[in-house]
């Protein structure tokens, strides 16, 4: 179901918005940061990617103008990666669409029992994840 779900997701987000589940996920992330940046190692802890995989998926929205690399203000080591204006319109549209879509494909088939027993469910996997 997972691997279905996030492929029928994946292919809607590049459809409609030229996007890809990956470059979706680091900009969710980058948008609801601070000043819109976030620090390489930060950004991949929160995607859950090793930072070779968050190097390249930043390279190649750096190539299509949706992120930049700014120096670090603290200490002027390493550098930020940062959401651009291109890609917080392209967040700004992609969202709404996305979300009616997982709701169309998950959550509205599900009754709201169901949904606090998978809330309850999610919630253990993350705690004992967070160990």
């Amino acid at each position: 179901m997972q691997e279905k779900l996030g492929g029928r997701l994946s292919r809607a987000l590049q459809a409609e918005f030229r996007l890809s589940a990956a470059d979706y996920r680091v900009l969710v992330h980058l948008v609801d940061a601070p000043g819109g940046r976030l620090r390489p190692p930060d950004l991949a802890r929160s995607v859950e990617w090793e930072r070779s995989r968050l190097s390249h998926q930043v390279a190649r929205m750096v190539k299509r103008g949706l992120v930049g690399r700014e120096g670090c203000l603290k200490g002027g080591r390493g550098a930020s990666v940062v959401i651009t204006p291109e890609g917080r319109t392209a967040i700004a549209e992609a969202a709404p669409r996305h979300v009616e879509t997982v709701c169309w494909l998950f959550i509205d088939l599900l009754t709201p029992d169901e949904l606090r027993t998978l809330a309850r469910v999610c919630h253990r996997v993350i705690e004992q994840l967070e160990k």
